[in-house]
């Protein structure tokens, strides 16, 4: 068959295969799917071309997001019974098919079409692609989870560096009247729509380097020097393994979605704000044109503490341990959201390394989770959890907005407000942050009863031994 490349039982990589060749392949999806971190490039084009309002044009990335949540845990058990390699292929299609779709609408001046092409079959294809590459991350790299995930998911969070100047530069290429440099310059929806048909192309190239690079460990293998005993030495690290479906009965759980949920809330509080809050913040005796410069450059380096933290800080709880990395996530982060509250406005560069590392934890705290999720539920179905635990960042996208716009719209209207109007946001994002500091110390290991037997887990690896073994015999 054409697509049995996709089976499972050719994915199974074979005497020599080198690890260091999976998280490159995860990075060619995360890279491409990060994208959706860079809507604000043309989400202005887009509230001219349908004359909207930005609340209208909004909602293509929360759709995206609800969908990412949503396509991740109803997929999860799925993608892990395909492999990564049907997997991401999956969402690659579905990814581009949403940028195809989305072109049409921005043509045909059909709102309804980019929402259900970026937003509906785009999200789906964001969710699938997202975890796609984790739990098979994870198998090769039981030394080193966190650094493994670290790698993969720091292209979701730096997938916006490459994507923003590459939409602004295509938008140039497709409009003449558009100039990228200047922050005033909005290009038309022409432009918009053939860099949406050019992204769907090279996105789907690339995407097709990880599918065709991606691999999972044969049965039994482990790194060499690997002494799995080490692991039953570390606190909340588990031997044995739970299924998806026993995993959402167990309070760790949901203790876990709390503390992701929360810390998410926290950074999109943020983020969602990022470009206006400088502005504010410094308003006074700074010109329009200085401040709009200042929130550009803002935004960028936000960029870089994301990824950086969604590698260094998943990296170093391989050291420290998943529990106390999420101590500091959320704990030092309640400082932090206290000093940018109080004397955030005392200078630029105090509030930029505030801010700069409260989003460099919001990125860790995505890039750990899938660590945090293997030392608590084994590696037997990580994904498929990972994928359902993801529904807090799906409820995080809508609960973050809300609280810090509602807090602002009570303040006044945008353009007029000061450093402390924000104050009230900020405070709150403080408790929230406190709601998760506590789940996380309530978590314990998992109790016997929710633990698969062995050789149920060890089932599907005898299969794919089983499988591979013939697929090599009638090649």
């Amino acid at each position: 068959m054409a697509l049995s490349f996709l089976d499972r039982e050719h994915t199974v990589a074979g005497p020599g295969y080198s690890r260091w060749l999976i998280p490159p392949a995860a990075l060619a999806i995360h890279l491409c799917i990060g994208q959706a971190y860079a809507t604000s490039v043309y989400k202005t084009a887009l509230v001219q071309h349908f004359d909207a309002s930005l609340t209208a044009i909004g909602i293509i990335f929360s759709i995206a997001i609800v969908m990412l949540g949503v396509s991740a845990a109803v997929m999860g058990t799925w993608v892990e019974r395909v492999g990564p390699r049907a997997a991401m292929f999956t969402a690659t299609c579905f990814w581009c098919a949403g940028f195809l779709i989305a072109s049409l609408g921005v043509t045909t001046n059909q709102l309804w079409l980019v929402y259900l092409g970026y937003g509906f079959v785009g999200g789906i294809g964001l969710g699938i692609g997202y975890i796609s590459p984790v739990s098979t991350l994870i198998k090769w790299f039981p030394d080193r989870p966190g650094l493994a995930t670290g790698m993969a998911i720091m292209g979701f969070g730096g997938g916006a560096l490459i994507a923003s100047p590459l939409s602004r530069q295509l938008m140039a290429l497709y409009d003449s009247d558009y100039d990228p440099s200047n922050s005033s310059s909005v290009a038309s929806g022409s432009a918009v729509a053939a860099m949406f048909l050019t992204l769907a192309v090279i996105y789907f190239i690339v995407m097709m380097f990880g599918v065709f690079t991606v691999k999972v460990p044969p049965p039994g293998w482990a790194p060499a020097g690997f002494d799995p005993a080490k692991l039953r030495a570390k606190p909340l690290v588990t031997t044995a393994n739970v299924s998806a479906a026993n995993a959402i009965k167990t309070p760790q759980f949901w203790l876990l979605w709390t503390v992701l949920f929360c810390n998410v809330t926290a950074g999109i509080g943020i983020l969602e704000q990022a470009a206006p809050m400088i502005q504010d913040f410094f308003r006074e005796g700074t010109t329009s044109s200085v401040a709009g410069t200042a929130a550009t450059a803002f935004v960028g380096l936000l960029s870089l503490f994301n990824m950086a933290g969604r590698f260094g800080w998943s990296s170093t709880s391989d050291f420290l341990g998943r529990k106390p990395t999420y101590v500091m996530y959320l704990g030092v982060g309640m400082i932090l959201y206290v000093l940018l509250a109080t004397v955030g406005h005392s200078a630029t560069a105090v509030f930029v390394l505030l801010a700069g590392i409260i989003i460099s934890f919001y990125g860790g705290g995505f890039s750990t989770v899938p660590a945090y999720l293997r030392d608590l539920f084994g590696t037997y179905q990580v994904g498929a959890i990972h994928g359902r635990l993801l529904t807090a960042w799906s409820a995080a996208g809508i609960a973050g907005p809300l609280i810090i716009n509602g807090f602002l719209d009570a303040r006044g209207k945008p353009g007029e407000l000061v450093a402390a109007d924000y104050r009230p946001a900020l405070f709150t994002m403080v408790g929230v942050l406190a709601i998760g500091f506590i789940a996380n110390l309530l978590i314990r290991p998992v109790a016997d009863r929710f633990h698969e037997a062995a050789e149920r887990t060890d089932a599907f690896a005898e299969a794919a031994a089983t499988e591979d073994t013939s697929a090599s015999g009638t090649r």
